[in-house]
């Protein structure tokens, strides 16, 4: 009876432990002048508490002056950092405080106008990868995208950053296998959305999960871009997604269970290396978008 008393603790304990969520902390609370950071946020959130996996902190970080002289959230508490923010500096020792937590293994999870943050931080463009706008160039790192079955190293001059029309588009997967990926269908329509191009960065540890064709009939690059990334910094995980861009009166982007179920499985990838959740039993097609707005995550 003891020995059988025993198992059943070590039992519990062990599916207590892995039921226990994710901490998450999530960054916004400034972006540049075309992104809405609220509504972006407010979908984070509700989609990371959809399911259930997840414990999240939203930290908002102060618009300027001297609150953002004392800006030190601490990292060190959670298992992954979701950023959704841009064109904001923060202090050298938030800086330096956030590489050592990204480098001794912590999580991160980049969001579409993140990667047009810090340009001129080398630490954060190696975590990224690639990045856009912020007067990135050559001197930034090469452009990288999917050309005739594989992946080109572009060192040619030039900006780094642009899109066509907010418009629907396909995504291609590149890699079924890995966890966040792995059961999703190998190409699914995407809602209106910015596909960003032409970025450009280090593209050092870079590990392309999906595509997408960026037609310049809707002013796009004319390449097969990477949406869908990520990247290794020391012993951490980075999963990067160019898509996500909301406006004031627009989250369609969002709203796509394809960006919702991606998102949450690589912030669970970024915090533990592992994808637990259950893929859902409806997913986009090919050819049609699925949708579910604030009301139906909450």
């Amino acid at each position: 009876m003891k020995i059988k008393l025993f198992l059943l603790f070590i039992f519990v304990s062990v599916v207590s432990a892995w039921a226990k969520p994710i901490k998450v902390m999530l960054v916004t609370g400034h972006t540049d002048k075309y992104h809405n950071w609220q509504v972006t946020s407010s979908y984070l959130k509700a989609i990371l508490n959809h399911n259930a996996v997840f414990s999240t902190d939203e930290v908002l970080i102060p618009e300027s002056g001297d609150a953002m002289k004392n800006f030190a959230p601490d990292f060190s508490k959670y298992q992954v950092v979701i950023l959704n923010q841009n064109d904001v500096d923060w202090p050298e020792k938030t800086k330096t405080a956030f590489e050592a937590f990204v480098k001794a293994g912590g999580g991160v999870v980049i969001i579409h106008e993140a990667d047009n943050a810090f340009p001129n931080w080398k630490e954060y463009n190696l975590m990224t990868g690639l990045g856009g706008w912020g007067d990135r160039n050559e001197k930034s790192g090469p452009y990288y995208y999917w050309k005739d079955g594989k992946y080109v190293t572009d060192n040619s001059a030039g900006s780094g950053g642009a899109h066509g029309k907010r418009v629907p588009f396909v995504i291609n997967v590149r890699d079924s296998e890995h966890p966040i990926t792995k059961g999703l269908p190998a190409k699914w329509l995407h809602q209106n959305d910015e596909l960003y191009g032409n970025l450009r960065g280090p593209a050092q540890n870079i590990h392309v999960l999906a595509t997408a064709f960026s037609t310049k009939e809707t002013g796009g690059t004319g390449k097969e871009e990477p949406v869908l990334f990520t990247i290794t910094y020391g012993k951490g995980r980075i999963y990067h997604c160019v898509l996500g861009h909301t406006g004031a009166d627009f989250s369609d982007s969002v709203q796509d269970v394809g960006f919702q179920v991606t998102f949450s499985r690589g912030s669970e990838w970024a915090a533990t290396g592992k994808v637990n959740q259950k893929l859902p039993t409806e997913f986009p097609t090919e050819t049609t978008v699925l949708l579910k707005d604030l009301n139906q995550l909450k």
